[in-house]
């Protein structure tokens, strides 16, 4: 999958440029949350659509992240389940924003300290035992029950390793999508169905 052009002037636009200071982006906005707490609530969204791959088929599907810049992203099933794992399957989806959320954290504490990044890489690798989906083998949990990260990052002049390592705290315990992970919140879903058939739809 390669970036549609709009994206890709976009990333362009803001990587030419000399970094902004994150300090002088956030203080404005830490005074604002501190007078109006309610002001610092924000909601994220993606949604999939039917359009590209039809409800009726069982191997792929298609989700569309965000609404300021919406990314379109094909879905697979993993092959491990009976999919075909030709696109990005939901875990590596999960694993992306995990690393992702990681990444930027650290992007912003090393600015907000002066450490200066030449090189940064976070992998992640979440394991499952799929027996839980295929509802197979005893006692065997749905979902994953291991979860790997590494951090490799390179800085333009010499920090110690304890300076470093105080980064990379300091990221995990700002990284959003970590935390939710160690904390999971309370997880709601509303339900709407429709029954179709020729010249008569009903709703419940």
């Amino acid at each position: 999958m390669t970036l549609d052009p709009k994206h890709l002037h976009h990333i362009q636009s803001f990587t030419n440029v000399k970094p902004p200071r994150i300090l002088d982006r956030q203080l404005p906005l830490r005074k604002r949350y501190h007078s109006k707490p309610e002001a610092a609530w924000v909601y994220d969204h993606a949604k999939t659509v039917d359009a590209q791959a039809p409800a009726n088929h069982p191997l792929h599907g298609h989700v569309v992240c965000g609404e300021g810049i919406p990314v379109d992203v094909p879905v697979s099933v993993h092959k491990a389940v009976g999919g075909e794992s030709d696109f990005p399957c939901p875990g590596e989806i999960l694993a992306a924003a995990l690393a992702s959320c990681l990444d930027t954290a650290i992007r912003m504490i090393a600015n907000l300290k002066g450490i200066e990044l030449s090189r940064l890489e976070v992998q992640v690798s979440l394991g499952a035992d799929v027996r839980g989906a295929l509802m197979t083998g005893d006692n065997v949990p749905v979902g994953f029950q291991t979860a790997h990260l590494k951090v490799e990052l390179n800085t333009e002049c010499e920090n110690s390793k304890p300076h470093l390592n105080a980064l990379i705290d300091a990221a995990e315990r700002s990284c959003v999508i970590l935390q939710t992970l160690r904390a999971p919140p309370t997880v709601e879903i509303e339900r709407s169905f429709s029954v179709s058939s020729v010249g008569n739809v009903t709703s419940s």
